[in-house]
């Protein structure tokens, strides 16, 4: 009985061994194979997201897409011709689906890699990819290809569903310095333009009724109320003038002649509003400025979104070519300066002394101690910096607390830093 038993036990054990063993080579793989799908997935990230013309696959991805989206413009435009849509109709059909099938990709690797983004690597999965998801360009792709989805599902006009595949155009924003910096204009500036739009109601408000109160006895038909008055207030105060409608009294041609000339005034408004709110975006920033490209500097990357979103507006972009000076020799710090690509050696009177790469930082100790720099910083390579004036810093010190201590400790430990080594030197 005790053989039986001692037998019985030693089956046991090695039916448990093997088990554990079989465990943890199940679970050895199921980690590899999460390692392989993170490597894979941090990889297509840095294609699609961080890349932006770095590398040559990212060059690949970026050129593919706007080509495709520049077609399906074309396409959109050729498929209205009767002729063309006649003897092509099946080829603009094949291309839409090609297309979409495009999109849909493109899409959904986007959501897919959106928790390597650094900023919402601190979320849960789903959380960091419903964040990802409403961002204003994943809702730009969204509506992209959402009618073509929405077509096949539900019975809507066809021609709607066509008219809306012009929203691919706006997908060009993404990869547009231009259009980006449009997009950041009109949102800047809305108080400004609300304001104009507001003036210019108003003003065809008084319009229309002045001209019913004139011309409403002489011409009933066309000056027969408000609303119908509106139209030709609208078209005088555009300085347009159809000429369909037209005031024949002396006193409504003179009033006429007062409307045109406000007309002129009020329409220079926006503008003016937002021709110097372009040229003042244009000065601030050479390419887009995005939070790919904030991820690649460790300092940014520590921050969440909302962070993020606070800071963006406000950094400075530039493309700088080699041996350019950045920060001359004894100047007075007036600004952060983060390297999104590239290299900037500073110079001191003994020789280059240290060289500043991808993710680096300078000029946070002059600024913010309102010293002199030590040293002129030159651009070893061409560069793309991202720069944070002063008043910029303290304006956003005051809506955001905690990034101002961050950047105010991170410069404490530069500040120790050059201590210890002027002391060990």
């Amino acid at each position: 009985m005790d053989q039986l038993h001692g037998a019985a036990k030693g089956q046991m054990a090695a039916a448990r061994s093997f088990f554990v063993t079989r465990a943890r080579a199940g679970a050895a793989t199921a980690r590899r194979a999460l390692q392989v799908n993170s490597t894979w997935r941090r990889r297509v990230f840095e294609i699609i997201e961080i890349g932006h013309g770095d590398s040559r696959a990212s060059r690949v991805f970026d050129t593919a897409i706007v080509i495709l989206i520049l077609l399906n413009i074309a396409a959109f435009v050729a498929e209205t011709v009767p002729s063309l849509s006649a003897a092509y109709g099946t080829t603009f059909t094949a291309f839409e689906i090609f297309s979409v099938a495009i999109f849909t990709i493109e899409y959904a690797l986007r959501i897919w890699t959106a928790v390597e983004v650094p900023f919402l690597r601190h979320l849960p999965p789903a959380k960091a990819r419903l964040t990802f998801a409403l961002r204003p360009a994943l809702l730009i792709d969204l509506a992209a290809i959402l009618p073509f989805y929405l077509g096949t599902l539900l019975s809507i006009d066809l021609r709607v569903l066509r008219a809306l595949r012009l929203l691919r155009f706006f997908k060009l924003s993404r990869y547009s310095p231009a259009m980006h910096t449009l997009l950041r204009v009109l949102i800047n500036e809305q108080r400004a333009l609300i304001g104009a739009g507001l003036l210019l109601m108003t003003v065809v408000l008084f319009a229309s009724t002045g001209i019913y109160y004139i011309e409403g006895s002489a011409q009933p038909d066309k000056f027969g109320s408000v609303p119908d008055s509106a139209w030709w207030a609208i078209a005088t105060l555009t300085t347009v003038g159809y000429g369909d409608v037209a005031p024949v009294t002396p006193i409504g041609k003179a009033f006429g002649s007062i409307v045109m000339v406000t007309g002129l005034c009020i329409l220079a408004l926006p503008v003016a509003i937002i021709s110097a709110g372009f040229a003042q975006e244009l000065g601030r920033r050479d390419f887009v400025v995005t939070w790919s490209l904030m991820s690649r500097i460790p300092l940014l990357a520590e921050l969440d979104a909302d962070a993020v979103q606070k800071i963006m507006p406000l950094l400075h972009a530039h493309n700088l070519p080699p041996n350019v000076e950045v920060l001359g020799g004894d100047t007075a710090g007036h600004a952060i300066y983060f390297v999104a690509w590239g290299h900037v050696g500073r110079r001191t009177a003994s020789g280059e002394d240290k060289v500043y790469a991808k993710g680096d930082f300078f000029g946070v100790v002059a600024m913010l101690e309102h010293d002199y720099t030590q040293g002129s910083f030159v651009t070893k390579s061409k560069c793309r910096l991202l720069k944070l004036h002063r008043e910029d810093f303290h304006r956003l010190e005051l809506a955001s607390p905690e990034i101002g201590r961050l950047l105010r400790r991170k410069a404490q430990e530069r500040r120790d830093a050059a201590l210890r080594e002027a002391a060990a030197t």
